[in-house]
């Protein structure tokens, strides 16, 4: 009997722990059916602003995902120094979304190597509830090579990691990849603001899933997305995100 087949039983038989296995929700009911539970929290998940105008809506997206995670510890922002220039975090917008901001560490690195360099550290840190990388000045550091090195620290530590990337997407070690950009909202009750409003889509799934798209809000009272109340989205929101003709999660 070869070596390789004499361990064959024994690789087979080998348990998948609870960390690797567990999952995170939106908390949309659809849409976590559609993902069979939710996105893999030890892996990788890339979020690409469908347009330059969407990128504050796929960083808002992303951390409120990361609220939504109940791992105990900090969530961790990363991103380079020049978002001194193109605007950062703000502490009142992060309390109406439902963050605390004494909950986030922001760490700024003076280029896309620093940035990288910490985001390693970051993302091996099992106190951290989850880690967000910001857009890189230059994205094509983050590479395939970038990402897999990435996502085999977070594979082992277990911490929900988050890409927010704009341009054109690059081949990476991703889990799941997504298209985002900022949806009209439905006002409220005397024309009061509506809830933060996104659409999204699946642009890519390691484990099969074909491509989607739906539109959907944010409830900071729940720290839970659901179904726009209106329902239907504007067909000029849709093309200009880049997403007509594709098929709608119900």
């Amino acid at each position: 009997m070869s070596r390789d087949v004499a361990f064959a039983p024994a690789l087979a038989a080998r348990p998948v722990s609870p960390a690797a296995m567990a999952r995170l929700g939106f908390g949309h009911a659809a849409l976590d059916a559609r993902l069979e539970g939710g996105l893999v929290v030890a892996a990788l998940h890339e979020f690409y602003a469908a347009s330059p105008a969407d990128g504050a809506a796929a960083a808002a997206l992303a951390l409120m995902l990361a609220l939504r995670c109940e791992r105990p510890g900090p969530i961790l922002w990363l991103g380079e120094d020049r978002e001194r220039l193109e605007g950062r975090l703000h502490g009142a917008g992060l309390a109406e979304l439902g963050c605390d901001p004494a909950r986030l560490l922001l760490v700024q690195a003076p280029d896309t190597l620093a940035l990288l360099r910490a985001a390693a550290e970051a993302v091996a840190c099992s106190a951290a509830c989850a880690v967000i990388i910001a857009p890189c000045s230059k994205p094509a550091a983050l590479d395939l090579t970038a990402s897999r090195r990435l996502a085999l620290a977070v594979a082992r530590s277990g911490v929900f990691t988050l890409l927010v990337r704009a341009g054109t997407p690059l081949p990476s070690a991703a889990q799941s990849r997504w298209q985002v950009a900022a949806a009209p909202s439905t006002a409220l009750a005397a024309n009061a603001p509506g809830l933060p409003a996104f659409e999204i889509g699946l642009l890519r799934h390691r484990g099969g899933l074909a491509a989607f798209s739906l539109q959907l809000e944010w409830n900071r009272e729940r720290r839970a997305f659901g179904p726009v109340f209106s329902g239907a989205v504007p067909a000029a929101a849709a093309e200009r995100a880049g997403f007509a003709g594709r098929r709608r999660v119900a």
